[in-house]
């Protein structure tokens, strides 16, 4: 499932299935140009998905760079100069338990699909 929205050439509003199978979780990117490893979903990532799909092995997000209704947010804390990517930290991410607050790395994969490291990501799941 793929959705580009774009009302800029700066702002970008993306829905994109997640999938967890037997090695962990996986963005649904056909677009890619490299190995299905490179999709995966590590370091914060699969336990944010973990909550997000609610015990299920498929989720469907929406996200953007820009805030819209009953997003939550992600906030780049640096960038990794070491292996690519950049570290993020969730703002009270509503679950059954309170709020989570987690740290998380995205990929250069993030960079395919924005074209850049987003200062703030925003991500509703709706499926």
């Amino acid at each position: 499932m793929e959705r580009y929205c774009s009302t800029s050439k700066t702002e970008k509003m993306i829905t994109k299935r997640f999938y967890k199978d037997e090695y962990g979780w996986f963005i649904d990117l056909p677009e890619w140009p490299g190995s299905k490893a490179d999709l995966a979903m590590v370091m914060g990532a699969d336990t944010l998905l973990d909550i997000l799909s609610e015990g299920n092995t498929e989720v469907i997000i929406q996200f953007s760079n820009q805030n819209f209704e009953n997003a939550e947010v992600l906030t780049k804390l640096r960038d990794d100069l070491d292996i690519g990517g950049a570290h993020y930290l969730t703002h009270h991410i509503t679950i059954p338990m309170g709020e989570l607050v987690l740290e998380l790395w995205l990929c250069d994969v993030t960079k395919f699909i924005f074209g850049l490291m987003p200062d703030k990501i925003y991500l509703k799941r709706i499926g």
